[in-house]
């Protein structure tokens, strides 16, 4: 018997896109499944599952384009030109490929160019051996190109197959159009690449078109153009990659031009590996380009002048397409082998391509924080424990992404740490939150939970000194400060957390919703406190009476006749707020602890107004909690004064003053 094996992270991906839901989705076609849509981090528990992901149209998966205007429609396409227009809502798949007027046959190529206008919203180009352009979804289409191919005859004998059954996908299709670029910067310029080596340009919407190709030196002729970039910043200027290993040449070939293809440059150095693919500039950072090769992923933060291979969480795959998220900021790149990968904020990059990599040679650096969404985490869609059965993506570290660079120190006698501190402020500037940091040479990332720190709880033991700050309640949305620790060296930026797009809370719930946790947080420490003094005093008696017992004097003897009952206050006033240590579990209602602690938890499970059996819930928590620490302090004003005062009498003054409780403001 077969089975699908569905824990394995592999698929051959030929295109990847993005939306601008929040958050955003990745789309892609594979081979021989398809084309897809899943979301890019998933809100839920446990990651990015295998279903999460929607299967828009079937065969040989190629481009998807989601419509900018309606994002329940878009196109995706299969083999040989086939295109439909998808509904998100229906599933409905209506077959838009174009026919020529006059009955000429079209040559689309096994994976055709396609793209949208980013100028005019509703217009998309689609390529066979001319250019076709709809303005209505496609319902129809006009041409506004001549045969932009070499329309090479010796190219085009697929139906002559020698006897051999005749090839039925259009896989063998040639001198067709795989690439379609328009400008995002000027109306009216739009750059088409070809299968059998032409690059060719129009500036007027396709009234005229120049084939540039003879500018350009150092390119096999007839070699493939997968790709053209036009640029984000100037009208003039285009990337362009060639891929000819189909010949058996396997160089890298990378140009770009700055004045509509008059001229070029080679942006392939020695420190590329394997033939080209495709090519994105930044659309932010105009000179950090990252290409794509048949053997990984390469970054540029000088236009193109060095390249440096990325290997941090990627493989040596070949990068076959990839796209800058415009709103997020992520890289997101498809493999032809091993699926999809997102580099999450590459902000940092963009620092380097700004500023220089002189940024890495400081001994701190903090880059800028991106936004933070304080979203709300669901429980996983139809699984409870998949295992190891299943793949699960990764997903995005929850909260705000801090990045930085450290290196050891240069003064003499100076050594590196292997931590940082990553302190958060809020906006009066107190410290509500420390967490520690990796401190590796270079590059380090970090997450703040959007959380302060935890309340002290009166059923938990005190923390080791050595542990990690634990996460309390969360934060409202609003600007925080990130600070950096190392060494003698600190750095600071600020963080907007914004609240969960798809709650309507106003501010002023929120905030008085805040307080309450906060009376409640107060409200435990309280009882926290009352515990750890209790404990102390009980430690203290059992050290008096180790001491005493070897006296018989009348003052040794008095001691011990108070000790019994006073044992008996401190555990009786101890189990009013905690369970006594047993086997197994307990969870006595009427433990102050457990009232606090359920109060808590039920008051921090949304941001809305507090419910009414919450805040009776509260009351009673409150009455409990102001009866303990009455007695507690009349246990110490009175039954421990009395003790103290003996002990004292004895020649053992061991006590230290005992401070009273007291509740916190309501």
């Amino acid at each position: 018997p077969w089975r699908f094996v569905q824990n394995l992270p592999l698929a051959q991906f030929y295109h990847v896109n993005v939306d601008m839901a929040t958050p955003y989705n990745v789309y892609g076609g594979v081979q021989d499944s398809g084309c897809w849509r899943g979301p890019s981090q998933s809100w839920a528990l446990r990651g990015i599952f295998n279903y999460y992901w929607d299967r828009l149209n079937t065969g040989d998966g190629f481009e998807v384009l989601p419509d900018p205007v309606d994002p329940r429609y878009g196109y995706a396409m299969s083999q040989g030109g086939n295109l439909v227009r998808y509904d998100l809502e229906t599933g409905e798949r209506k077959s838009i490929k174009p026919a020529h007027p006059e009955d000429v046959h079209l040559r689309f190529n096994w994976n055709a160019a396609i793209a949208a206008n980013p100028r005019e919203a509703r217009t998309v180009y689609y390529g066979s051996q001319f250019v076709h352009r709809s303005t209505d979804q496609g319902n129809s289409w006009e041409i506004i190109s001549p045969d932009l191919t070499t329309n090479d005859p010796e190219k085009q004998m697929q139906l002559d197959s020698g006897g051999l059954t005749i090839d039925t996908s259009n896989a063998e299709n040639h001198t067709t159009i795989i690439t379609i670029a328009p400008s995002p910067v000027e109306s009216g310029v739009i750059w088409v690449g070809t299968d059998d080596g032409n690059v060719q340009l129009t500036r007027d919407g396709g009234q005229t078109w120049n084939n540039v190709i003879d500018n350009i030196q150092g390119v096999p002729r007839n070699s493939w153009v997968p790709h053209i970039e036009a640029s984000k910043f100037d009208s003039g200027e285009a990337f362009v990659v060639f891929d000819d290993h189909r010949r058996s040449d396997w160089t890298p070939y990378v140009y770009q031009t700055s004045d509509y293809g008059r001229t070029w440059r080679s942006l392939a150095t020695d420190d590329l590996w394997g033939y080209a693919l495709v090519i994105e500039q930044d659309p932010v950072e105009r000179n950090l380009l990252f290409l794509g090769t048949e053997f990984g992923l390469y970054v540029s933060v000088d236009a193109g002048a060095h390249w440096t291979k990325w290997t941090h969480g990627f493989p040596t795959a070949s990068a076959k397409d990839m796209i800058v998220h415009p709103r997020d900021h992520d890289l997101v790149v498809a493999t032809h082998g091993r699926a999809i990968y997102v580099l999450d904020d590459i902000s940092p990059l963009r620092a380097l391509a700004r500023s220089g990599v002189e940024i890495l040679d400081q001994q701190l650096h903090l880059f800028d924080v991106p936004d933070a969404i304080q979203y709300v985490v669901r429980e996983t869609k139809g699984l409870r424990g998949p295992g190891h059965d299943e793949f699960q993506g990764e997903n995005r570290a929850y909260g705000a992404q801090i990045t930085y660079v450290v290196n050891a120190p240069e003064t003499e006698g100076s050594e590196a740490q292997d931590e940082v501190v990553l302190e958060i402020l809020n906006p009066a500037g107190d410290v509500i939150r420390t967490r520690k940091g990796p401190a590796e040479p270079g590059i380090n990332r970090a997450s703040w939970g959007l959380k302060r720190k935890a309340f002290r709880s009166p059923s938990a033991d005190a923390p080791r000194p050595d542990a990690e700050e634990p996460a309390g309640p969360r934060v409202l949305p609003g600007t925080y400060t990130v600070r950096v620790r190392y060494g003698d060296q600190t750095a600071t930026k600020s963080v907007e957390v914004l609240p969960d797009p798809r709650q309507n809370i106003s501010a002023a719930d929120m905030r008085a919703k805040e307080e309450i946790v906060l009376r409640v947080g107060r409200q435990l420490e309280i009882a926290a406190k009352a515990v750890e003094d209790l404990r102390s005093a009980r430690e203290a008696v059992d050290g008096i009476s180790k001491r005493i017992e070897d006296r018989e004097d009348p003052a040794a003897q008095d001691i011990r006749g108070r000790e019994k009952e006073l044992k008996e206050s401190i555990d009786e006033l101890i189990a009013r707020i905690n369970p006594p240590p047993i086997q197994g579990s307990r969870r006595d209602p009427e433990l102050l602890s457990v009232r606090l602690g359920s109060v808590f938890r039920s008051i921090q499970s949304s941001w809305e107004a507090p419910t009414q059996p919450q805040r009776t819930n509260l009351g009673h928590a409150e009455t409990k909690l102001r009866q303990l620490v009455t007695d507690v302090n009349r246990f110490f004003e009175e039954t421990m004064r009395g003790y103290q005062q003996a002990v004292e009498a004895a020649g053992l003054p061991l006590f230290e003053a005992y401070e009273p409780l007291a509740l916190p403001p309501t």
